[in-house]
């Protein structure tokens, strides 16, 4: 396997821009002769498909929603990073740069990283110029606010409505390109196949989910922007849609995927009630600016929060991180949740979640003031919770959130499988084992509007137009897999449901790959999983039939899916013997039980290649090298 990174020499301040001018271009009048498939329209698809398409290309664009304006970027909170400077506190590209860096620690790549802190401060005047409603100061500029793991204050936001208000900018962008014919949208519409022809990705199968219809589509490149695959936990805060389908798919047909066992914990979220949930409610980081994160001091105290003095509360995070207090990052606050509950301190049902105080902020603030900056996630929550969090404390606990792992891309967003570029969080790129808040929106609009667009004219200038027959024996195949697939899940008619199969796995995965691992819990997994897999391809039941309208039939598909990658995902846990960020081995902490890391043997990349049904996959490193940043303890006290 090729793992040419394709990273420009020259200085990390230069290399980006170098690299859009050493690059071959594409001419206006040639870009008209070739087409893109881009699948998702989220932040990435959809920034990426607009752009696209306004530079003169032939778009289509499939996602599985009903709209594009439903892509699960909607659900994103609290804001998006972006490296302006606005209030003055000492931010720059470079302390971006570096607080990614070591926000993932020490376990991404420096030159994309870099990249993605240079193009930051594109991100919001494109946003602005589209009518996002940012937040502004009283004298009109544009408000900022922190978030963990960094300590100025560089996140612009809506309210808690952030990555709804950057996704209508990006729809708007796509809407007017379709109503000019350079974007054909394909909406319910779900992708189960890349087609490889010659070594290079030329199109891909479907599935409409309305009428059942299998189809096949070609074009000159094909672009992933299908997002995270956390729902292998089966509760996440994800959308129940999102899936890893297209990303695994991608892999069986030769795309490398990198570091699977990178999954961020978010700190902030509505416990569990019960086994009834098929889904889980994120708060937004956001929060932890004001509220102060608490638990009692002594073991098994069911006090009411209110009866509960200041003297006998442990504000932990302010306790053991002093400098960034209740916003250290994800990975941190949520272990140190999970060790508080662990040793019998946690509170609600089952003492399992911890109190997010706003009584502090009120008294300091004022309750409007709060209920301005806050006041639609307060809404969420007592709509959810039946508690007023203007009254009480907010209660949360942690649960799987974003995937840092993803296809492997080099500098140009390219996949092992030339012509396939992957963007946003369906690649592994730039948030290494850990992603700050407010990163996630910052990418996917990075790579869709400001990286992506240049980078495939390098690889489509070296291509022949529509050179590729929707009738060659690749599609051919391809598709009749498809059916021979779909047809099979329907044929057995068993006695479990997919979903009875996804809670199984879900319960596996978070029990011995989620915020703790070691290796006896892995090698159980690893033996379990096979088994929920082989029992799934004899005893599911999938209802209805393969054309028109089947959610189980799609779900079951997905279920299967997640059945191969689970595996993959312990596999990759277990080989990476050291701690960092949201891989947590519990063989390899320090006596305070911070994350130790082994910069010797796995300062590296782990890019997996399929090898075959039955067979073991191969693992292939791409080292990480840092010449402007030193390797460190990471340190957030």
């Amino acid at each position: 396997m090729n793992l040419d990174s394709k990273i420009p020499e020259g200085p990390l301040s230069e290399k980006w821009q170098k690299h859009k001018f050493n690059m071959k271009l594409v001419s206006p009048a040639n870009k008209r002769k070739y087409h893109v498939i881009v699948v998702g329209s989220g932040l990435a698809g959809g920034s990426a498909a607009a752009t696209l398409a306004e530079l003169g290309y032939n778009v289509s664009c499939f996602c599985y929603q009903d709209s594009p304006r439903r892509a699960h970027s909607i659900a994103a909170q609290g804001g998006i990073n972006a490296a302006k400077n606005y209030p003055g506190d000492g931010d720059s590209v470079f302390r971006l740069f570096y607080d990614t860096i070591k926000g993932g620690d020490f376990r991404s790549r420096e030159a994309n990283v870099y990249r993605l802190a240079e193009v930051s401060a594109s991100i919001i005047d494109q946003a602005t110029a589209q009518g996002v409603p940012f937040a502004r100061e009283y004298g009109g500029l544009l408000a900022n606010r922190s978030f963990g793991g960094a300590q100025v204050s560089r996140t612009f936001y809506a309210r808690g409505q952030t990555g709804q208000q950057l996704l209508l900018g990006a729809y708007s962008a796509l809407s007017r390109q379709i109503g000019l014919g350079q974007v054909k949208m394909y909406p319910r519409t779900e992708i189960l196949d890349v087609v490889v022809v010659g070594g290079k990705a030329k199109g891909v199968i479907v599935r409409d989910m309305v009428t059942g219809k299998i189809s096949r589509y070609k074009a000159d490149a094909v672009v992933l922007g299908t997002g995270g695959y956390g729902n292998v936990f089966y509760l996440s805060t994800n959308a129940m849609g999102c899936n890893v389908t297209a990303a695994y798919r991608a892999y069986k047909r030769g795309a490398g995927f990198a570091n699977p066992c990178y999954t961020q914990i978010h700190p902030t979220c509505i416990p569990v009630s019960g086994t009834h949930q098929s889904k889980l409610t994120l708060m937004s980081e956001s929060l932890r600016n004001d509220g102060r994160v608490w638990v009692p001091q002594q073991q098994g105290d069911s006090r009411p929060p209110h009866e509960i003095p200041d003297t006998e509360r442990d504000y932990y995070l302010e306790r053991k991180y002093p400098s960034f207090g209740n916003l250290a990052p994800r990975d941190i606050a949520s272990r140190s949740a999970k060790e508080a509950c662990d040793a019998g301190r946690g509170v609600g049902p089952g003492g399992l979640g911890v109190y997010l105080d706003f009584a502090d902020a009120i008294r300091r603030l004022g309750e409007q003031t709060v209920r301005e900056r806050y006041g639609n996630l307060f809404h969420m929550y007592q709509k959810i919770t039946d508690e007023n969090p203007y009254q009480v404390p907010m209660r949360i606990y942690p649960a799987v959130h974003y995937t840092m792992g993803g296809l492997w891309v080099d500098y140009n967003l390219q996949s092992t499988i030339p012509g396939l570029h992957v963007i946003g969080e369906a690649n592994f790129s730039d948030h290494g084992a850990n992603r700050l808040g407010a990163s996630a929106l910052m990418q996917g609009l990075a790579d869709g509007y400001f990286v992506l667009p240049y980078t495939i004219g390098n690889y489509l200038s070296g291509e022949v137009p529509d050179d590729v027959d929707i009738d060659a024996p690749e599609f051919e195949r391809a598709e009749k897999e498809v059916r021979d697939r779909m047809a099979q899940l329907l044929s057995i008619q068993g006695k479990k449901s997919p979903t009875a199969f996804h809670r199984e796995l879900g319960q596996v995965m978070w029990d011995h790959c989620g915020m703790a691992r070691n290796r006896a819990g892995l090698e159980k997994a690893i033996q379990r999983i096979p088994e929920i897999r082989e029992e799934f391809w004899q005893n599911v039941r999938v209802t209805g039939a393969g054309e028109g309208l089947n959610q189980q039939l799609e779900l079951a598909g997905r279920v299967a899916d997640f059945l191969e990658y689970g595996e993959l995902m312990c596999r990759d846990a277990l080989v990476r013997e050291e701690s960092c960020g949201g891989h947590f081995r519990e063989e390899y902490q320090s006596e305070e039980g911070e994350a130790v890391r082994n910069d010797q043997d796995f300062a590296h990349v782990a890019v997996w290649e399929y090898q075959g049904q039955g067979k073991d996959p191969a693992r292939h490193v791409e080292q990480l090298e840092y010449e402007n940043v030193k390797f460190a303890t990471r340190s957030y006290k």
